[in-house]
């Protein structure tokens, strides 16, 4: 517990001095990329960072991992852009390749000994993926990453975003309750409430990015819902009221 602690007090020096250094110099500086429970950090904190001004960009619309850049172009007078690039990782020879996951092209970037603060997004589709990284860390990749499980690859830098596999959801409609997030969520992920509201317990359910410990939390229609170690998934609408009582909703689940 004290060194996470520890690593969490780090983390909001770390963005302090992110927003400081760019207001004082009037230039934008960048984070890594952040997971879910490093951006929640970041919005404890926002009250005492907007004034350094501040955006969030992960690669491609809804993307997880996201790095934040502190800075207003309004007020510095100039844009630059975020430092990600996209690597297109593709076996050498299709017909002989492993089906792989997103565990597999994850496990083979870190066994290069690369920072995972380096690497956001991996898409993953028809064997091959698309992985989100910082421009800095892209040509290492390039350069070293040539398997994945048993399966030789190759890498490239491409700014064809159009190829990019898009997630499609899977629209559900269930009956609840209420709007009560551990209830929708029970439901989603067929399991007791009482299951759902360990999850909250143990911090693994964030709202919109930002982590949720309130579990009897009313849920809004387009309110995205992430339980990690099942997916995520977004309220669709407020609902109907059925015969008996109960709410009739439609939510678009994430795999």
């Amino acid at each position: 517990m004290a060194q996470e602690n520890k690593e969490i007090q780090q983390l909001k020096n770390r963005f302090r001095d992110l927003a400081e250094k760019s207001f004082q110099q009037g230039i934008f500086t960048f984070t890594g990329f952040l997971g879910l429970s490093e951006q929640d950090i970041f919005w404890q904190e926002e009250a005492e960072l907007k004034y350094a001004g501040y955006c969030l960009e992960g690669g491609f619309e809804d993307a997880e991992r996201v790095v934040i850049r502190f800075g207003c172009a309004e007020e510095l007078g100039y844009e630059v852009p975020f430092p990600i690039v996209c690597v297109h990782i593709v076996p050498l020879a299709q017909k002989f390749a492993d089906e792989l996951s997103h565990r597999d092209f994850l496990g083979a970037l870190m066994n290069l000994g690369i920072e995972r603060s380096t690497v956001g997004d991996i898409k993953t589709g028809e064997k091959q993926a698309y992985l989100f990284c910082l421009e800095s860390i892209a040509g290492f990749i390039c350069e070293n990453l040539d398997q994945v499980k048993h399966t030789r690859v190759k890498c490239s830098v491409t700014e064809d975003y159009q190829s990019i596999p898009k997630e499609e959801p899977v629209l559900n409609n269930i009956h609840v309750p209420s709007l009560r997030v551990d209830a929708v969520l029970a439901r989603v992920y067929n399991m007791s409430r009482e299951k759902s509201q360990e999850l909250f317990r143990n911090g693994k359910v964030y709202v919109d990015g930002r982590l949720c410990e309130n579990h009897s939390r009313q849920l809004k229609a387009g309110e995205t819902v992430n339980a990690r170690g099942y997916g995520k998934f977004t309220l669709m609408g407020e609902g109907r009221e059925t015969k008996k009582g109960r709410l009739s909703v439609e939510a678009a689940v994430y795999r």
